[in-house]
C-alpha cells in the first residue's frame, strides 16, 4: 500500500512539470503601424516577426492606425504574415482609430482580426491621379487585381469574401460592431489587454521595440513626397554645377539626393511618362541657363515638370488626403523653380544692359578737366591717367569742365561741359 501511494506521489509531481513546461513562452510582440504605410514599415514588420520567432514568443500583435499607404509595402507586410510561423494577431486600435485602404489588406490577413470600439475599416477603392491632379478612380485592370488580392486574403483567413470585395469595389467601410456582426474579425477589445484576456493570453507579457534607424531611413525616403523633393534637390545640385565648375560640391549634394530620391521612386510602381517628362524639364531648365529665350524655356520646363510628376504617382491605396498634400507639394515646388529661373533671367538681363566695367568703354560718360588746351588735340587725366584727347567742336582751354563722349583707337573724343 505504501508503494502505491508513493507511486501515485511521483505520478502527481511528473504531471505538475510537464504541464508547467508545456506552457507557452508567454510574450507577445507588440508593432504599431500609424500613418501612412511605407517600405521602412515593410521592413519593420518583417524583422519584428522573425526577432518575436527567435525569442520564442507566443504571438505578434499588430496594432493599426493608419489611412493607407504604398501597395509595395502592404503587399510585403500580407507576406509576413503569411509566412509567420507565430500566430499574428492585427488590432484596430485604440478608440477613434482606422484601417482604411492597405490598412484593411492588413486587418484582414492576420490570423486573429479585433477592432477596438469606435474604429473603422475598409475604404479600400484604389485612386490615382489624373493630369489635373485630381483624384479619380483607378483604372479597371487595378481595382480587378487589389479585388482578387483582397479576396484572396479573406478566403485564406474563412472572413466573408463578398464584403472583402465591396471593400474595394464600392468603398465600403464598416464600424467595429458591424465588422463582428458581419465576419470580419473575431473580437471586438477595449485595449491590449483585454483583447488578450479574450484570445487565451491573458498572462502573456508585452513589448514594444521602436523602428531600427535603418528602417527609419527607409520609412523616410520611400515616403513619396521625400522622393519628389529629393530628386528636384538633386537636379538643381546638379544644374549648379554645371553653372559653377570646379567646386564639386553641388555636384556632389545633386548626385547623392538623387541616388536617394531613385531609391525611394523605386519602391512604387511609376509611369515611364512622368519620368520622361521630368527629364525633359530638366534639360529644359538647362537649356534655358545656357541659352536665355526670355522665359519660354523656363515656362515650358515648369509645365512638364508638374505633369511629369503628377503622371508620376501610381499607388491607389494612398488615401485621398495625401492625394491633395502631394499636389500642393508638386505645385509649390514648380512654383519655386519658376520663380529662381525667372530671377536667374532676370540678373541675365540686367548684366546684358549693362555698360562695360573694364577697358576704355567705361570712360565714356565721365567728366574730368583739360590737362592742356584741346585746339584740336590736347591731353586730359583720367583716374590718374594721362589720355590724348581731341575735340570735334570749338577749341578747349586749358582746366576748363570736358566730358567723354567717345573714342578713336587711343584717343578720347571730349566736348566742353557747359558751366
Amino acid at each position: 500500500m505504501r508503494e502505491w501511494t508513493l507511486l501515485v506521489v511521483l505520478m502527481l509531481l511528473l504531471s505538475t512539470l510537464v504541464t508547467t513546461s508545456a506552457e507557452p513562452a508567454g510574450k507577445v510582440c507588440v508593432i504599431e503601424i500609424q500613418g501612412m504605410i511605407t517600405a521602412g514599415t515593410a521592413l519593420h514588420v518583417e524583422s519584428e516577426i522573425k526577432d518575436a520567432e527567435r525569442m520564442g514568443a507566443s504571438a505578434v500583435l499588430i496594432k493599426l492606425d493608419t489611412p493607407g499607404g504604398l501597395v509595395s509595402a502592404t503587399l510585403d507586410i500580407v507576406r509576413s504574415i503569411d509566412n509567420s510561423p507565430i500566430q499574428v494577431i492585427t488590432y484596430v486600435s485604440p478608440k477613434g482609430a482606422i484601417a482604411a485602404s492597405a490598412g484593411t489588406y492588413i486587418l484582414l490577413a492576420g490570423h486573429v482580426a479585433a477592432m477596438s470600439p469606435g474604429t473603422t475599416c475598409g475604404a479600400c477603392m484604389p485612386v490615382t491621379l489624373d493630369v489635373t491632379g485630381e483624384p479619380r478612380q483607378a483604372d479597371e485592370k487595378t481595382i480587378k487585381f487589389l479585388t482578387a488580392h483582397i479576396r484572396g486574403i479573406a478566403e485564406e483567413r474563412g472572413r466573408p469574401t463578398d464584403l472583402a470585395e465591396r471593400f474595394v469595389t464600392e468603398n465600403l467601410a464598416l464600424t467595429a460592431n458591424e465588422a463582428l456582426e458581419k465576419g470580419v474579425v473575431d473580437v471586438i477589445a477595449d485595449d491590449v489587454p483585454d483583447l488578450l484576456s479574450r484570445i487565451g493570453l491573458a498572462d502573456a507579457e508585452t513589448y514594444t521595440r521602436e523602428k531600427s534607424f535603418r528602417n527609419k531611413i527607409a520609412d523616410l525616403l520611400s515616403n513619396p513626397q521625400i522622393a519628389f523633393i529629393l530628386l528636384l534637390v538633386g537636379m538643381y545640385g546638379l544644374i549648379f554645377g554645371c553653372m559653377s565648375p570646379g567646386t564639386y560640391v553641388p555636384e556632389t549634394i545633386g548626385a547623392i539626393c538623387l541616388i536617394l530620391a531613385l531609391y525611394g521612386i523605386g519602391l512604387f510602381d511609376i509611369g515611364v511618362f512622368g519620368v520622361l517628362l521630368i527629364m525633359a524639364a530638366v534639360l529644359l531648365f538647362i537649356a534655358e541657363v545656357l541659352t536665355p529665350t526670355y522665359g519660354i524655356l523656363t515656362v515650358s520646363g515648369v509645365v512638364c515638370l508638374v505633369l511629369g510628376a503628377l503622371m508620376l504617382l501610381r499607388e491607389p491605396l494612398l488615401p485621398i488626403e495625401w492625394f491633395r498634400t502631394f499636389k500642393l507639394i508638386v505645385l509649390g515646388m514648380a512654383g519655386v523653380s519658376a520663380a529662381f529661373f525667372g530671377l536667374g533671367l532676370r540678373a541675365v538681363l540686367r548684366i546684358q544692359k549693362r555698360k562695360a566695367t573694364t577697358g576704355t568703354e567705361e570712360l565714356i560718360g565721365k567728366i574730368t578737366k583739360a590737362e592742356t588746351d584741346i585746339d584740336p588735340e590736347g591731353t586730359i587725366k583720367v583716374r590718374g591717367e594721362t589720355w590724348s584727347a581731341k575735340t570735334e567742336g570749338r577749341a578747349i582751354k586749358k582746366g576748363a569742365s570736358i566730358k567723354i563722349i567717345g573714342r578713336e583707337g587711343l584717343t578720347l573724343i571730349v566736348e566742353k561741359m557747359e558751366e
